[in-house]
C-alpha cells in the first residue's frame, strides 16, 4: 500500500488513542459505515470525553486511521495481545501521517540500524528543520506547532513502546507478533515494519 496522504500538522490535536480505535472497529462491526459510525461516537459520547468538541475533533482520525486497516488487522486490534494492538495502530498513524511516517523511517529507524538507542529533542529539531527546508507548507508552520508536534511524538513513541524512558530517551525495537510481520509482508507494507524498527527486517 502507498502512502499518500499530504503533510499536515494534525497529530497536534490527537495522539495514541488505541482505545478508540478498538471502540470504532466494533461499531464497523456493527455493519454501520464510516458516517454512520462517527455520529454514533458524538451522539453517544462512545469515546466517553468530556467534550462534544473533543469527539468532534477525534472521531474523523480514528475513522480514518480504520479505514487504512484491512479485515485480517482490524480483528487483530480486538483480538490479539495488546501490544500487537498498539504495533497495528502506530502503523495506522504511519499509514495516515506523512510526516510521522518520514521521521520513523528517517529518525528512529536508522537510529536503531545505528544501535544508536537514545533519541532527543535535537534529533526531531533536526529532522524538522530538514522538512521545512524542503517542504513550504512545513516552513511556513509556527514554532508553537512544531513544539506540539515534539510533545505528539515523544508521547506516541512511548505509548507505542519504543521509547521505554521518557529522562533518558532511551528506544528500543519493537518486538512484532510474527502473524503480524507476515501478514503485513503479504500486503506489501514491509516499508512500515522497517520504520517500527523490526528486529526481523532490519538484518
Amino acid at each position: 500500500m502507498e502512502q499518500g496522504f499530504e503533510y499536515s500538522a494534525n497529530l497536534t490535536g490527537v495522539s495514541f488513542l488505541l482505545y478508540e480505535l478498538k471502540q470504532v472497529i466494533k461499531l464497523e462491526r456493527e455493519s454501520l459505515n464510516n458516517r454512520e459510525i462517527k455520529e454514533k461516537v458524538i451522539k453517544e459520547n462512545i469515546f466517553q470525553y468530556k467534550f462534544t468538541s473533543s469527539l468532534k475533533r477525534i472521531a474523523p482520525t480514528i475513522v480514518k486511521r480504520m479505514q487504512v486497516l484491512d479485515k485480517t488487522l482490524k480483528d487483530m486490534v480486538l483480538e490479539a495481545p495488546l501490544e500487537t494492538g498498539k504495533a497495528i495502530n502506530l502503523y495506522a498513524i504511519m499509514k495516515t501521517d506523512k510526516l510521522f511516517f518520514e521521521f520513523m523511517d528517517e529518525v528512529i529507524k536508522e537510529k536503531l540500524e545505528a544501535n544508536d538507542f537514545i533519541i532527543d529533542k535535537k534529533d526531531i529539531n533536526v529532522f524538522f528543520t530538514s522538512k521545512a527546508e524542503q517542504e513550504s507548507k512545513i516552513a511556513g508552520w509556527t514554532e508553537n506547532t512544531y513544539n506540539k508536534l515534539r510533545q505528539v511524538y515523544f508521547k506516541l513513541l512511548f505509548e507505542s513502546g519504543i521509547l521505554i524512558d521518557k529522562k533518558s530517551g532511551t528506544i528500543r525495537q519493537l518486538l512484532i507478533d510474527e502473524n503480524l510481520r507476515d501478514h503485513i509482508r503479504n500486503i506489501g507494507d514491509i516499508a512500515y515494519l522497517k520504520a517500527m524498527g523490526d528486529d526481523e527486517v532490519l538484518l
